[in-house]
């Protein structure tokens, strides 16, 4: 590289964000995903035997898939090709294609094709890539932040390695923080620069595990001191506080898509705390989807059917509070509604559980839907019109009421069938007795020994 080339990429490194500046060369200096970068790890393996297939890097914003596409480009000796999905069309990717075949045509060489944010491609511009990653005339490397599972076409899939990017550690983030500080090719080494521990762990907090955001935050707080005076006297080193650190982030950025894997994720895990009876865990997914613009109207129906579900009758006011929280959410909406939410996500979280109630009408409507369809009892047919009678509707029908404690044997079913099994838990306990003092019901224990054999 002649002196000319060396002083205009030295230019164009200088305009680059930090971020991009600093951006890894080698797996050595990636931070983070040990889980398939590290010694020994699948991907580390492919790269260091060049033996690399087609591949998708799935995970949030900042944690690394774009550094590891050009980390695969220093390692590989395939050719290697970079495009946006939302910046070209077919015709762009067919030409690569094309350029593909015939490189590996001459000289045998094959060619990495990096699509970032290939979920942008629709279903159709996804199936030209197929014959050639199917054959293997290149080797595709897709980066995206949404489930490839729901976004990615089936065969792409089946075709390629599925790496999940995790967000970085607070740790990893200060590893990150103080590289760029001391670097003085790329980062901001060249500065005398003090960075107080407050000020790394608010960011390494802040920034949610996207590197990106940390290294911006850095950069822009050394560049504004620089450009405020605020550096201090001449030779002292520029002190970035938690003050500052504050000041040169913007607010936390809560990665959440209201139709994605964010959304479906922190309502199975909100759903599964209120199960589990912890109510700390279950405020703490409420408020992560109350601050991440959920729709409280889907949280309020959440919290409802779990009422109904997982608490059932061992405690039947969980239903009666979490349909009132329900009433005023729609009522009252945001902020305000939060309190009746989270009143309600504790008294559900907090009460006994039973699900004897939800499995007892989904083994009805099993039967229901696959079993041979049962008639309605003679006894218990409707006898309010005329020729009825003929018909010995409600013939030998006995009114409970007649009845000392309110309740006589007869069938209601015309088949032996137990649906409802309930448990000793709460007030489920209370009905389970009844049942037995009558001589109804199922014995829950027996019947938990019948279904274990």
């Amino acid at each position: 590289m002649d002196l000319f080339s060396k002083q205009r990429e030295a230019a164009f490194n200088r305009v680059q964000p930090l971020p991009v500046r600093m951006r890894p060369r080698t797996l050595e200096e990636l931070v983070g995903q040990e889980h398939f970068v590290g010694k020994g790890k699948l991907l580390r393996r492919m790269l260091t035997a060049d033996r690399l297939t087609s591949a998708i890097f799935y995970g949030p914003p900042g944690t690394g898939k774009t550094a590891l596409a050009h980390i695969i480009a220093n390692y590989t000796k395939a050719a290697f090709e970079e495009v946006n999905a939302a910046g070209v069309g077919v015709k762009e990717v067919r030409e690569i294609l094309n350029q593909a075949k015939e490189r590996l045509a001459a000289n045998g060489q094959r060619t990495v094709m990096f699509l970032d944010e290939i979920h942008r491609f629709n279903r159709a511009q996804q199936d030209v890539l197929l014959n050639d990653v199917e054959y293997g005339l290149i080797i595709l490397i897709g980066a995206t932040t949404e489930n490839p599972f729901f976004s990615v076409n089936s065969p792409l899939i089946s075709r390629s390695q599925i790496f999940q990017l995790e967000p970085l550690s607070e740790e990893n983030i200060r590893t990150l923080l103080m590289r760029a500080v001391k670097d003085k090719e790329r980062g901001l080494g060249r500065y005398a620069i003090k960075l107080t521990d407050e000020a790394i762990k608010h960011w390494a907090t802040t920034c949610d595990g996207d590197a990106r955001r940390s290294l911006i935050a850095l950069e822009v707080a050394v560049l504004s001191q620089l450009e405020s005076g605020k550096q201090g006297k001449k030779n002292e080193p520029i002190v970035i506080d938690v003050a500052v650190a504050a000041e040169s982030i913007q607010r936390k950025a809560i990665v959440y898509d209201g139709t994605g894997d964010e959304h479906y994720d922190a309502a199975s895990a909100f759903i599964k705390s209120m199960r589990g009876s912890d109510p700390d865990a279950a405020v703490y997914w409420l408020a992560r989807m109350l601050e991440s613009g959920e729709d409280p109207r889907f949280i309020a129906r959440r919290v409802t059917i779990c009422a109904a579900e997982d608490v059932g009758n061992a405690d039947p006011m969980a239903l009666v509070v979490a349909n009132a929280a329900a009433q005023v959410t729609m009522l009252v909406g945001l902020p305000e509604c939060q309190l009746p939410l989270a009143q309600a996500v504790i008294y559900v979280a907090g009460a006994p559980k039973s699900n004897a109630s939800a499995t007892a009408i989904w083994s009805a409507s099993q039967d229901v839907r696959e079993g041979r369809t049962i008639p309605v009892p003679k006894h218990l047919r409707d006898s309010s019109y005329a020729g009825a009678k003929k018909l010995g509707h409600g013939d030998d029908y006995r009114y409970s009421h007649n009845y000392e404690k309110g309740f006589v044997e007869q069938d209601y079913l015309g088949v032996d069938k137990s649906y409802y099994i309930p448990t000793d838990r709460g007030y489920e306990a209370t009905i389970s007795a009844y049942l037995k003092s009558i001589g109804g019901g199922c014995d829950s224990s027996k019947k938990r020994d019948q279904d274990k054999s």
